[in-house]
């Protein structure tokens, strides 16, 4: 599950390169004198960065209307696993995005674009009244001068534009450029190669005791299984390398407030996140951090010791999976999506935690459109021939069973009944589905479907199904290109 931003106006625009004054950590606040950064694309590594990797961590407060960042501390976070050669990030994906400035030249060194905890919430009802903070991080290659750091946030009209720099200098005192001292077991599923050469996953697992360590590696040797069984994963599963790192609790399981049950583990993965019985995230950022820098690791996938149906997905945070539920498979692979590449949800009958925004501007997800220009469709290269857009289908009816399902999951839900009945749900939605695609004249088509990102009207997806509209465990040719665009980011 990942929400549709809403984008809010940006009311801390500060300048790109800043001159700046003194703080802590051996960072420096933003001022308002303005330099402009040099993007001269991937510089040479070695002439920049040493071999490990630096972490920024940094708290991210606020509420709808505005927000704050101050810095938390800056640490060695193990050897870069990342890239040496793609530095730059071109695919510009992600409600934020932060670059690496060299302080000296305003030479461009590294960018990515992510997203946040502190950004899904901001668009919650929740944030209306109240004040959040939450802690962040964000992770490059360690420098070997100082450097500003730049965050940016997309405007109204999607752009990117500055809301807070800090420097960083490697040399300071303050900054402590010392490996994790504390010890966390590995296992490597498997390897194929350097990690500065291939895109490192890094398997986590919450409310796994000691006791169940044998469970966990199971499980997520299973899930990995699973995820190179389904494309694009399966044809480039030798650019990947994937490893485990044991956490284990004092007790099985984790959080689960719908469920009045209660319990505290290494990592804090509890589900009802903003209030969603079914979203599963965790807010302890350092926790997660720390455990994961055990090993080179690019992207995260926490296991979640439950059979309750639940998971979430952050791009370039983390992807959670409730790893006993029947469908795993699905949840693990779904989430993913959201995590690598920063896909939309194309489903639209389930309810969501999120106030879903006017559809003003063309959405900057790479898999839904609002159709504004046909002619600058974003998969328009994709489009199988002679096929109309937007593209008909039996919408109302489908919708019409979709919302049916959503209403008996609401009831089983309350009524606390056992997980296996909500399973059997699923597979009977699944079967139906089966039955209403089959009737389908484009099934098979590329073109441009009504109905996408919590949004009945008004958005559309690239084709008829994908598993980020339905359980079906396969993405559509869009979703494929773009987490295909993504790990070559990684790759050699």
């Amino acid at each position: 599950m990942k929400i549709l931003f809403s984008i809010l106006s940006v009311l801390l625009i500060v300048a790109a390169c800043k001159q700046v004054d003194k703080n802590k950590a051996g960072t420096a606040q933003s001022s308002k004198a303005e330099v402009q950064c040099i993007d001269k694309g991937n510089v040479a590594y070695s002439d920049y960065f040493a071999g490990n990797t630096l972490r920024l961590d940094f708290f991210h407060g606020g509420n709808m209307k505005e927000e704050k960042f101050s810095v938390d501390q800056v640490v060695s976070d193990g050897a870069w696993p990342g890239s040496k050669t793609q530095l730059i990030d071109k695919l510009e994906l992600g409600l934020y995005f932060y670059k690496v400035v060299d302080k000296q030249s305003h030479v461009l060194l590294y960018s990515r674009g992510f997203a946040s905890i502190f950004g899904e919430w901001q668009t919650t009802p929740e944030a209306d009244s109240v004040w959040g903070t939450f802690s962040e991080s964000i992770r490059f290659p360690w420098p070997l001068k100082p450097v500003i750091v730049i965050l940016e946030k997309r405007d109204a009209d999607n752009k990117f534009q500055p809301v807070w720099s800090t420097e960083i200098d490697p040399s300071s005192r303050q900054v402590t450029n010392a490996e994790n001292p504390e010890k966390f077991n590995s296992t490597v599923i498997f390897e194929n190669g350097p990690a500065t050469e291939k895109l490192d996953l890094v398997i986590l697992g919450d409310g796994y005791t000691a006791a169940e360590m044998a469970k966990f590696r199971k499980d997520a040797t299973r899930l990995t299984d699973a995820l190179f069984s389904a494309e694009p994963f399966k044809s480039r599963k030798a650019d990947f390398n994937v490893r485990a790192v044991e956490t284990p609790t004092m007790v099985s399981g984790v959080c689960k407030p719908h469920h009045n049950v209660y319990k505290r583990t290494p990592l804090s993965v509890h589900y009802s996140s903003f209030d969603s019985e079914r979203y599963a995230l965790s807010y302890d950022n350092r926790a997660i951090r720390d455990a994961a820098a055990a090993v080179p690791y690019d992207f995260t996938i926490i296991l979640v010791n439950e059979q309750t149906y639940g998971g979430g997905g952050i791009y370039n945070l983390y992807t959670t999976v409730s790893a006993d539920n029947k469908f795993a498979d699905y949840i693990m692979i779904h989430e993913l999506g959201h995590h690598m590449a920063a896909l939309a949800d194309e489903y639209y009958t389930s309810s969501v935690a999120y106030e879903v925004p006017e559809i003003k501007v063309e959405p900057w997800e790479t898999n839904i459109t609002a159709l504004f220009d046909k002619d600058k469709l974003k998969w328009k290269d994709l489009l199988t021939p002679g096929t109309p857009l937007p593209t008909p289908w039996n919408k109302e009816e489908f919708d019409k069973f979709g919302y049916t399902i959503q209403k008996t999951r609401d009831s089983i839900r309350a009524a606390q009944l056992p997980e296996s009945v909500m399973e059997d749900l699923f597979a009977r939605q699944m079967a139906g589905e089966d039955a209403y695609f089959a009737k389908e004249k484009y099934r098979e088509a590329v073109g441009a479907f009504e109905g996408a990102g919590y949004t009945a009207k008004g958005l559309y997806r690239s084709q008829l199904d994908c598993i980020m509209y339905t359980r079906h465990m396969v993405y559509c040719k869009v979703c494929q290109r773009s987490l295909g665009n993504v790990f070559d980011q990684y790759v050699k």
